[in-house]
């Protein structure tokens, strides 16, 4: 479990997908970053846009700060510190979506390979289903919205037929009490 939730923390979402960046698969695959982008390049008939894609400037810039953080709390590998000693990526990092990473596992045959695909899928999968019952809780709120505004108008209504009966009461005691002309007993 704790490794689904660390692969979790690696999901990112850029341009409306959930992807994970090349240097956090090689970090899970336990190989260079430089290795599993090869490989790519090798099998990229395999990659099509809506499987794998690099990133702008003006996104990498915008995720940079999150990447670094999660690179700090997780326990540094050789291959990072190393990486960092030469002044980080030279190159815009390559977004693996859900079928980029299911694709990687066709071309990555080691043991950690297969069993880190394996709790790649898994942690997808968890985050959809979150992020369904999300959606479920959503359309639940706008239920009872919509339910407590038809109480509102339905207290709205006998409130006003309330005051109605109130003011009916209030005119028929004013016509009780008046003084009476005429013949008196």
């Amino acid at each position: 479990m704790q490794v689904i939730q660390s692969i979790q923390n690696r999901i990112c979402e850029i341009r409306g997908e959930r992807v994970m960046l090349d240097r956090d698969l090689a970090t899970l695959y336990e190989i260079e970053t430089k290795a599993l982008n090869l490989a790519v390049k090798r099998n990229i008939k395999r990659f099509p846009k809506d499987f794998m894609f690099q990133l702008t400037k003006e996104e990498w810039d915008n995720i940079r700060f999150r990447v670094e953080t999660l690179e700090k709390q997780q326990k540094p590998l050789r291959l990072q510190i190393e990486t960092s000693k030469r002044g980080g990526t030279r190159y815009l990092p390559y977004a693996f979506t859900e079928q980029g990473v299911a694709m990687l596992s066709g071309i990555l045959n080691s043991d950690r390979a297969i069993n880190m695909n394996i709790a790649i899928m898994r942690a997808f999968v968890a985050i959809r289903q979150i992020t369904l019952q999300q959606m479920d809780i959503k359309e639940q709120l706008k239920e009872i919205k919509q339910r407590i505004g038809e109480h509102d108008t339905q207290l709205s209504q006998i409130y006003d037929a309330m005051e109605n009966l109130l003011d009916e009461k209030a005119a028929q005691r004013k016509w009780d009490a008046r003084e009476r002309i005429g013949f008196k007993k």
